[in-house]
């Protein structure tokens, strides 16, 4: 197997280093043939790396940055400001060709920013646009956009829907049924901007797209990609995080009220794990930049050391499958 090269910035996220670079040792002994370029503040990075004597450096290198993009900072000042930021220099390394992909979990914004100023989209995408799996009862679908286009036209939702159903095929979907997330499935239902992107699905060939979706619907599985603009997207996300954290808390506090229940809680232990590693965030972390020159992953700012696993992963997989080359001849045959 070919080796993988992917750049991660070392410096983002809630956490920065001390829990990307622990993530960072782990991936390399789970996979032999990734090779991985931590881009940051190199003497903070060493000082991490030093208290794992048995890791290959021939596979482990650190390239310095001196700036850091702070998770609350304005994408257009870190685009302007931060030329040695560790996000930057990632991305840039993506762009020269040193690595094959990249992966943050720093400041959402600046990283779509400098993204499309460093790698540019794909002929054809006007925008890109984040994409996620969010559990389902028959397994997962993806969701997008994120957060990425607050505001959308009908052609955005258009383009979004095409790299969605294509994202879905390189993960085990193919012929990915494609829907519009909408406050109901009447055609008559909707803002313009819905109805319009409607219109326009249903003429994009080759295109699998099965008509609008209600929320409650795409949790009971009843579509492979959900389409909707950033606005909507990041608050359904945000609150589906919310809602799993929230019932994995009561169903605690409910085997721990009273003996009988602690009692009943150790039967019932195995399955509730089962269903929590199922339902855990850090299993699905990792939100892909679509429709851009080269791969870019997104990891939550939050995530500790198995979430941003989940997202190095997930970038893996989309080096393995080519998915920008993939996503380029399907935008051909669908939209140019």
């Amino acid at each position: 197997m070919s080796a993988s090269i992917i750049a991660i910035d070392a410096m983002g996220g809630d956490f920065g280093p001390h829990s990307i670079v622990p993530a960072c040792i782990s991936c390399l002994a789970e996979f032999p043939s990734l090779h991985l370029v931590l881009v940051g503040q190199s003497s903070l990075i060493e000082s991490l790396v030093a208290g794992y004597p048995s890791v290959d450096r021939s596979r482990l290198r650190v390239v310095h940055a001196a700036e850091v993009i702070a998770m609350d900072e304005r994408p257009a000042q870190a685009l302007r400001n931060k030329a040695d930021s560790s996000m930057r220099v990632g991305l840039e390394l993506l762009r020269d060709g040193a690595v094959q992909a990249c992966v943050s979990s720093g400041n959402t914004g600046a990283l779509m920013a400098l993204s499309r100023h460093v790698l540019k989209t794909l002929p054809g995408i006007d925008r890109p646009a984040m994409v996620t799996a969010i559990p389902t009862r028959t397994g997962f679908c993806h969701l997008l956009d994120l957060g990425a286009n607050v505001d959308c036209g009908a052609e955005h939702l258009q383009q979004f829907a095409v790299m969605g159903a294509v994202a879905a095929e390189v993960l085990g979907k193919p012929q990915a049924r494609v829907a519009l997330l909408n406050v109901g499935t009447e055609d008559i239902k909707g803002n313009q901007q819905v109805k319009l992107a409607a219109n326009l699905l249903q003429q994009t060939k080759g295109l699998n797209y099965i008509g609008f979706i209600e929320g409650d619907g795409l949790y009971r599985g009843e579509a492979d990609v959900v389409v909707c603009d950033g606005f909507v997207g990041n608050i359904l996300l945000k609150s589906s995080e919310g809602l799993a954290s929230m019932i994995s808390e009561r169903v605690e506090q409910v085997f721990t009220s009273s003996l009988l229940a602690k009692a009943i809680g150790i039967l019932a232990m195995p399955l509730l794990k089962r269903l929590q590693v199922e339902l855990a965030p850090a299993e699905h972390n990792g939100a892909s930049f679509l429709g851009l020159q080269g791969i870019v992953v997104k990891s939550h700012g939050s995530a500790g050391p198995e979430g941003f696993k989940s997202a190095i992963r997930r970038a893996l997989r989309e080096i393995e499958e080519d998915l920008p080359k993939r996503l380029y001849g399907h935008l051909g045959d669908q939209l140019l």
